[in-house]
């Protein structure tokens, strides 16, 4: 429960802040941004990896901050991140 309820905290978050920052109607955004890569990175490794309820909150409420932008920004930033993340969930996976 606490895993939806960080996750539904960091999508109106990141929906709030990038509506805060962005006050055109719609404008989809092509360029890749590293800082919401960082923490789509850190957050998906987080949530996935950490095997702590804590911080594992913590990863899905940064997941969410970066999946829960306005429609065309994030998009890219989370799939990277969600990429990285399962691939090291694996290689932990299976090489412990």
């Amino acid at each position: 429960m606490i895993y939806i309820l960080a996750f539904a905290v960091g999508s109106i978050l990141g929906l709030v802040y990038s509506y805060k920052q962005h006050g055109e109607p719609f404008v989809a955004v092509t360029e890749f941004n590293m800082i919401y890569a960082v923490i789509s990175i850190l957050g998906w490794c987080l949530a996935f990896c950490s095997g702590n309820v804590v911080l594992s909150a913590i990863g899905f409420l940064l997941g969410g901050f970066v999946m829960g932008e306005r429609p065309g920004y994030g998009r890219k930033e989370t799939a990277v991140g969600l990429i990285i993340a399962i691939f090291m969930y694996l290689l932990l996976k299976f090489t412990v």
